[in-house]
């Protein structure tokens, strides 16, 4: 693996491990319920941050195999979540029937910057980059 390809896993190795352990910090620290679409999108993101470091430690050409389902889906959700936050789907289209609404907003930062919205930016970043190093190694 040439060190652009290298850098490109490390970074996204980077991103998701940021992405779970904020995850992490909002749950068990901050004391944050997550609802039901912030599981679906840690479901997703949480293995990412296996497969970018294994891939680090045994480079090959199957990253991008293995991790685009789970890149896809998970931005997916983050999609959804952030349409839901931004009121252009109606909340009553969420699988949250129970327990913490979906539309709970924890913090908000210059208007727009929540839980979900990092949660689309780290899967957006990730999706881009790893489109990046399959054009890389084609």
């Amino acid at each position: 693996m040439n060190r652009v390809n290298s850098s490109l896993v490390l970074l996204m190795f980077v991103i998701a491990s940021m992405a779970t352990l904020g995850s992490l910090f909002f749950s068990e620290i901050m004391e944050f319920v997550p609802c039901s679409m912030c599981w679906y999108q840690r479901i997703f993101m949480y293995p990412l941050v296996l497969i970018f470091l294994v891939n680090l430690l045994y480079p090959d050409d199957k990253l991008f195999k293995y991790a685009a389902p789970l890149v896809l889906v998970g931005l997916g959700f983050a999609l959804y979540h952030n349409l839901l936050m931004w009121e252009i789907i109606p909340e009553s289209a969420v699988p949250c029937k129970q327990g913490v609404p979906c539309s709970t907003e924890y913090f908000e930062y210059f208007g727009f910057i929540n839980i979900p919205f990092l949660s689309l930016l780290a899967y957006g970043t990730i999706a881009v980059l790893l489109l990046s190093l399959q054009k890389n190694r084609a």
